[in-house]
């Protein structure tokens, strides 16, 4: 069984920083991609980040520029700093793992940009 525990979401207001942690753990024998995806209030989940097990990083175009995405998939950890956020940032943001055997979700944390 997989497990992916997310934290450091929270209430910002426009213009500041939060930084998403996302660690996965339990039978992972192998990691193509770790992301990070983000589903508004009455919209669809959208991928925001994700980072291929090579190193290689994509991002959405309505967040390049301010978020950076960084971890290790041999540790199976990822990161997202996220920068100069908008209000319309605000989302529950869910870290995504994805392996051989499947795509597996994060409970999600709420991210809200407000003043």
């Amino acid at each position: 069984q997989v497990q992916l525990v997310e934290s450091g979401g929270g209430l910002v207001q426009p213009g500041g920083s939060l930084r998403l942690s996302c660690a996965a753990s339990g039978s992972i024998f192998r990691s193509y991609a770790m992301g990070w995806s983000r589903q508004a209030p009455g919209k669809q989940r959208e991928l925001v980040a994700a980072l291929a097990s090579g190193g290689s990083a994509n991002y959405a175009d309505s967040v390049k520029g301010r978020f950076t995405i960084s971890g290790d998939n041999a540790k199976n950890t990822v990161y997202l700093q996220m920068n100069s956020l908008k209000p319309e940032d605000t989302a529950v943001y869910y870290c995504n793992l994805v392996t051989p055997l499947g795509s597996y979700w994060g409970q999600g944390t709420q991210v809200t940009v407000s003043s």
